[in-house]
Formats: C-alpha cells, sequence, structure tokens
C-alpha cells in the first residue's frame, strides 16, 4: 500500500492514536459544515458533503475515512444536527430512516471504496482519481435511489434523487479530483512524496 496524502503532509501525525482520533472528529466537522452549506446550482441548490466524502476517502485511506463517516452517523444518530436539514427535519434515528437514509449508507460505503483505490495509488494519477471517485459517486447513489425508491416510488425516485444531481455530482467530482491533485503537488513541492 501507497503513504495517502494526509500520513505524506503530516508526517507521524496520523500514525499516533491522538492523531487519528484527531483526523477523524475534524473529518466529522468538516462533513457537518458541507451539509449544512447550501450553494446555489441548476436544477436544484447542492450541499459540498459528497465532495467532502470523496476527498477525505481518496486522502486518508478507508480505516481513517470509513471511521469518520461512521462516527458522522454515530453523531447523527444520538441526534447531534450533524445532517443537512437537521434538526428542522428531524433528529436522530428517524431522520436517518427518511429519504437521505439510503445516500448516508452509501456515503459510508464510498468512504471506504474510495479510500480503497487512495490506499492502492489511484490518488497518485489524476485519471484514476477521476475514475475512483466517479464510482465512489456512483455507490453513494445506488442504495440512495434504491431506499428512496421503496419510500416513493421508482421513477419518482430517479426524477427527484437522481437526475437532478447528476451535474452538480459531476462538478464536485471534478473539484475533488484537482484538490486531491492539488495536494500532491503542494506535497512534491515540499519535498515530500513520490
Amino acid at each position: 500500500m501507497n503513504q495517502n496524502l494526509i500520513a505524506t503532509l503530516s508526517p507521524g501525525f496520523v500514525s499516533s492514536t491522538l492523531g487519528k482520533v484527531a483526523t477523524v472528529l475534524f473529518g466529522t466537522l468538516l462533513l457537518t459544515l458541507s451539509a449544512k452549506v447550501h450553494v446555489p446550482f441548476w436544477p436544484v441548490p447542492m450541499t459540498m458533503q459528497t465532495f467532502v466524502v470523496l476527498v477525505i476517502a481518496m486522502s486518508c485511506g478507508p480505516v481513517i475515512a470509513g471511521s469518520t463517516f461512521f462516527a458522522y452517523l454515530i453523531e447523527g444518530a444520538v441526534g447531534l444536527p450533524v445532517f443537512s436539514g437537521t434538526p428542522e427535519q428531524g433528529l436522530g434515528l428517524a431522520y436517518m430512516m427518511g429519504p437521505t437514509g439510503g445516500y448516508l449508507a452509501g456515503m459510508l460505503a464510498a468512504s471506504v471504496i474510495v479510500g480503497y483505490f487512495g490506499a492502492r495509488g489511484w490518488d497518485r494519477s489524476m485519471p484514476k482519481t477521476f475514475i475512483a471517485m466517479l464510482i465512489g459517486t456512483a455507490v453513494i447513489f445506488l442504495p440512495g435511489y434504491g431506499w428512496l425508491a421503496t419510500l416513493i416510488g421508482p421513477a419518482k425516485a430517479w426524477m427527484l434523487g437522481v437526475l437532478p444531481f447528476v451535474l452538480s455530482e459531476t462538478v464536485k467530482v471534478v473539484l475533488a479530483t484537482l484538490v486531491v491533485r492539488s495536494g500532491w503537488a503542494w506535497a512534491a513541492a515540499q519535498g515530500r512524496g513520490r
């Protein structure tokens, strides 16, 4: 396995238990903030949460990325208002079992899968980073669509839960790819990595 970006940028920090815990907690903070920020976009406003999921996964590897998103889900399950639309749309497990529940499960899976690609060195190549993040986005939307379809029907779930997000998710994949590549370029300029 290759050394991931976060370990390259902060040698020794994420290898310690305290460093891992701090990285996970900081990641949950980023996930919360990204869920709360709504960016005007066509055809619907977007949050930056999937962007943050992909960047954390590719930069930190499967263990830290998966642990981060799992910790985020625990925070939400116990009633902290960490999700988009909370507390207005409910809190805790009731919110998680609602229309966005499948997307949350998909983000957990994508954290591990994209992190796995990153740990295998895919984060060092722009085309591979982009492909891994497209795969991660599909992993987010498959259970998201499936769960939503059980609640409102397949056609309506497609029209409301997938189609409006195709363009915004593509933009976020491009941005996330550029962020990860910029991180590696910065690391190389500092004499780290490669």
